[in-house]
């Protein structure tokens, strides 16, 4: 969905949202955007604003109301106001993966231009699912939602419908987007969705308590679905056709969201921008209304994910004209596009007969219903349910610990020969730190990381427990096209009693729209971890931050190299879980990573090996 965007650009955005602070004066706010006002007499008869009524019929009085051209402005993600009957303008589009976030390509519902500037930033989803821990899952979802709806309430954001969790399954390594998942494992992938979204809807950790279908917030479980390749050997992901086999759509790809759906109860599905066996997902009749809405019981809205609508006529030559495009999207079943296609072609498809205004009818009962449940429709949102959070539970204390306790419990231990870890405290009385991720707060976050309410590098966390510890990075940047100073690098790891090496990839080389060619570390890297190694006086502790897994059989053997962590990418409190990991503070849980071939043709299902155990603060694989 994000296009293309440089980290530079990326780095500019995090540094200018986070030179403002978060506590700014209580003064007073604007009111959040919303409907059907007490004060204003003008809409107080229309049957839509009376909460006595139910649900659906509220919703058909709504949409009743709309003039034909009212209504096609409404199935974009940007939705005009409708001023004669008291609605706000609407956007459809933000992003809470792991945090609270906003597009930074596009306008969004959240865009942290106001007096908040930064939301708490979780782990990467990869490194989440790594801690198995369904309750942890569902208190993280709870505290974004939360944060999403306090936002709201001090009238900075415009809109509470969040495409998040990404529920794909992580079948090729290389795949750019595999960190935003819960990794390869279907039923994981299931759980891991249905405990998100019972936490941002405001569900019970047991779900069914939504007794009056009241959101916290809304989630959307995406790409739905066999979506797992952004730019490959020449293949995208715009055109990709996925070829499945019915079993394997059962067993594999169909499970996260059908229980998204039947036990998460999720307010809304995105459709992928593939193909699946000819038909592209956000034009399958079979797959949108058939399974979702009357296997599943769906009661949500779909969404196509960015831009994805043109491409059925203008990349995929599925559709016939831009018309057509319409009314195969509205008849499959879809209810919002991201994008403009939508508004600028519908009028034209209604007149050419091909699109009834029943289709546009039914797609805006969708989406209005869940604006109401939102309620967005039921006055001052002050005087409600949730009307008490503010602007004091974003960034709040109990979520930085949250997301402390996540990285703890996420990060695993590879390699601990001859108990290397943890280091003693007291013993170690110097500290070599190398490596271009050492101090980087942009790679803590990985990818759809809102702006984090601060941050704590590895670098930071590990000075807490030495005095006298130097640092140096290595290679200039991550990709690690040449050692600077090797001499100085090695002089420096002679000289301390132990050295931490953090290296890995970042949003550089795994992303949205950027697959991996390989899984082997950047550049130089593989050499300034073996050169420094062997240049220590004990063996060296290395730290990996990835969301993809990177190949380093090389160091599996290496005496030299003591201690392997893998850190995914642990979000803003990130270092200070890994330096009290590193000094025994916490100790690993008994969790894996999966093992992938590096070689292509050696790859068969993926199965882990290591077991790591908790034993008296020693940590032994």
């Amino acid at each position: 969905m994000i296009r293309t965007m440089s980290l530079i650009a990326y780095a500019i955005f995090i540094c200018s949202i986070m030179l403002a602070n978060i506590e700014a004066d209580n003064s007073e706010h604007p009111l959040p955007p919303f409907s059907c006002d007490s004060e204003n007499p003008s809409t107080k008869p229309f049957p839509f604003c009376n909460v006595d009524l139910p649900l659906h019929e509220r919703a058909h009085d709504l949409v009743s109301r709309l003039s034909l051209d009212e209504k096609i402005s409404q199935l974009v993600n940007t939705a005009p106001a409708v001023p004669r009957l008291g609605i706000p303008d609407y956007q459809w589009w933000s992003e809470a993966l792991h945090g609270v976030a906003g597009s930074m390509v596009a306008d969004s519902g959240i865009t942290f231009g106001g007096s908040i500037r930064a939301a708490t930033s979780f782990p990467q989803v990869i490194l989440t699912a790594a801690t198995f821990d369904e309750n942890l899952w569902y208190r993280i979802a709870k505290a974004i939602g939360t944060e999403a709806r306090a936002i709201y309430n001090e009238g900075e954001a415009q809109g509470m419908t969040f495409w998040s969790p990404n529920v794909n399954i992580f079948r090729d390594p290389r795949w750019g987007r595999g960190q935003e998942t819960p990794g390869e494992d279907p039923f994981m992938t299931s759980k891991y969705a249905v405990s998100f979204v019972r936490g941002i809807q405001g569900d019970s950790f047991e779900g069914g308590q939504l007794k009056d279908g009241r959101l916290l917030a809304s989630a959307c479980c995406k790409h739905f679905t066999a979506y797992d390749l952004e730019s490959w050997n020449g293949n995208s992901r715009f055109t990709f056709d996925a070829r499945v086999t019915k079993q394997d759509m059962a067993d594999t790809y169909q499970p996260p969201f059908k229980t998204c759906v039947k036990d998460g109860r999720a307010s809304g599905i995105m459709c992928a921008y593939n193909s699946v066996n000819g038909v592209p997902n956000c034009a399958d009749y079979d797959l949108l209304t058939k399974t979702a809405r009357g296997e599943w019981g769906f009661q949500g809205y779909v969404v196509s994910d960015d831009h994805a609508i043109p491409h059925l006529f203008e990349m995929q030559k599925y559709s016939k004209s831009p018309e057509d495009a319409v009314a195969d999207v509205l008849k499959a079943g879809l209810d919002v596009e991201c994008g403009d296609y939508l508004a600028n072609h519908t009028k034209s498809a209604v007149e050419k007969g091909i699109v009834s205004e029943s289709d546009i009818d039914r797609a805006l009962y969708n989406s209005f219903k869940i604006r109401m449940r939102l309620g967005l429709f039921n006055g001052n949102p002050s005087k409600l349910v949730y009307g008490n959070l503010s602007r004091n539970d974003v960034c709040s204390p109990e979520h930085h610990d949250l997301a402390l306790e996540v990285a703890r419990d996420g990060i695993v231990l590879l390699k601990n020969s001859a108990n290397l870890l943890p280091l003693s405290k007291s013993e170690t009385q110097s500290l070599a730190v190398i490596g271009p991720s050492a101090n980087d707060s942009r790679t803590l976050v990985g990818n759809y990381a809102g702006p984090p309410c601060k941050t704590i590098t590895p670098l930071q966390g590990l000075m807490n427990y030495v005095r006298k510890i130097e640092f140096h990075q290595g290679c200039e940047t991550i990709n690690c096209a040449s050692i600077a100073s090797i001499e100085a690098v090695k002089k420096l790891a002679q000289s301390a009693d132990y050295v931490v090496l953090v290296v890995g990839i970042n949003q550089d080389f795994e992303r949205e729209d950027l697959d991996r060619e390989d899984l082997v570390l950047p550049g130089q890297q593989q050499h300034l971890i073996t050169s420094v190694a062997k240049a220590a006086k004990n063996p060296v502790i290395l730290v990996l931050l990835c969301g993809g897994p990177v190949d380093i059989s090389f160091a599996k053997n290496n005496p030299k190299i003591g201690g392997i962590l893998w850190a995914g990418y642990p979000g803003e409190a990130g270092g200070k879980a890994i330096a009290e990991i590193i000094f025994g503070d916490h100790n690993p849980e008994l969790v894996t990573r999966p093992k992938y071939p590096k070689r292509k043709q050696d790859r068969k299902h993926p199965k882990t090996k290591i077991q790591v155990w908790r034993k008296q603060g020693t940590m032994t694989p």
